[in-house]
């Protein structure tokens, strides 16, 4: 598994400090304001019609849920400028250059008329697509400076985790090392993710897991998107990461079975739904990455795969540590003024 690079792009339901001190009032437009640099009001309505277009069938809102709405997207279009701020400040922004090449690198697997189809099934302009690059892109070189090179997993820190769960290497029959990355449409169920965020419908469903390969086939990690993302509050904290699963117990889903079959160590299959018996209607969406395939028998510690499994493990959540810390770092050190979010308290609290 590749190192992981923490995405920040959406944190929808992160804590954000709302700095609410003496101020002249807001520009006309103007939402919010990080460190100066305004949040349009324009912007934010974009991304509200966006989000009701996903989900047609869903009633109009109400006034307090349109509100709320708004709040999130003002949330996660703050946090975005936030570390948008810190990589310019470094020097890191992706350059046009670099887009054009992630972008060319996407589009080589097809042809121009498939590539199109693929944009238009996430609901993505090329405009937006490039946009995405180049902040995930941005985030990476932020995140491989300033989080991933602090992180130091030594050989004895490998031993000790390798000795106190030998037991879990002892494979009594063939087995895969998988990850995954799973969406459902309950939304009243808890999402587990460091985003906090769920879909809450069907269509909402299809649309965040069709979001998520997009960014899987962007070259995006597969173990960030999970820890962020994944609704199984079972392994999404750990990247997806299923552990060894036999193959008895995995031929017993034959449709996923088959598509791990077809899968190189590194790969991920395509979104597989879970269809309800009675409905036949999908009621979750999964995407799987095949680790490793590894024969029966120990796994000895000297095996290269044992501990680069084990590393990898160990920068994971390490990462996962220290991407919360820079978070609320970042924040604190932020000025953040969210005028809509005064204005919802004042309103509510008359």
């Amino acid at each position: 598994m590749p190192k992981s690079v923490r995405t920040f792009s959406i944190f929808i339901a992160s804590s954000l400090v709302l700095i609410a001190g003496c101020h002249k009032g807001p520009q006309q437009g103007v939402v919010a304001t990080v460190n100066g640099h305004p949040i349009f009001q324009t912007d934010v309505d974009k991304a509200y019609t966006n989000q009701l277009a996903t989900n047609p069938q869903q009633q109009v809102p109400t006034p307090d849920q349109a509100d709320s709405l708004r709040l999130n997207i003002i949330h996660a279009q703050i946090l975005e400028a936030i570390l948008d701020q810190r990589a310019a400040k470094q020097g890191l922004t992706a350059t046009d250059a670099e887009v054009e090449a992630k972008l060319a690198e996407m589009k080589a697997p097809y042809t121009e008329e498939q590539f199109q189809a693929k944009l238009k099934t996430a609901n993505l302009t090329l405009d937006e697509l490039k946009r995405e690059i180049r902040r995930n892109l941005t985030q990476e070189k932020l995140l491989n400076k300033e989080i991933n090179s602090r992180i130091t997993v030594t050989d004895l820190d490998v031993r000790n985790y390798y000795d106190a769960h030998k037991a879990d290497f002892n494979l009594i029959e063939p087995a895969y090392h998988l990850a995954q990355i799973i969406v459902t449409d309950q939304g009243n169920a808890q999402s587990g993710n460091l985003q906090n965020n769920k879909a809450t419908s069907a269509e909402d469903a299809r649309k965040k897991i069709q979001a998520i390969k997009t960014r899987i086939d962007s070259g995006e990690d597969f173990g960030e998107l999970a820890a962020n993302f994944s609704e199984d509050t079972g392994n999404n904290q750990n990247g997806g990461d299923m552990g060894f699963l036999p193959e008895s117990q995995l031929k017993s889903l034959p449709v996923v079975y088959a598509a791990i079959t077809k899968l190189n160590a590194g790969q991920t299959t395509d979104i597989i739904p879970k269809v309800d018996p009675t409905t036949h209607k999908p009621v979750a969406y999964a995407i799987f990455k095949l680790i490793s395939k590894d024969a029966a028998g120990q796994r000895q510690y000297d095996d290269p795969r044992v501990q680069q499994s084990i590393r990898q493990q160990l920068h994971e959540s390490r990462a996962q540590l220290l991407q919360a810390a820079y978070r609320e770092m970042l924040i604190d050190q932020a000025k953040v003024e969210n005028f809509f979010a005064e204005q919802v308290f004042k309103r509510g609290a008359q």
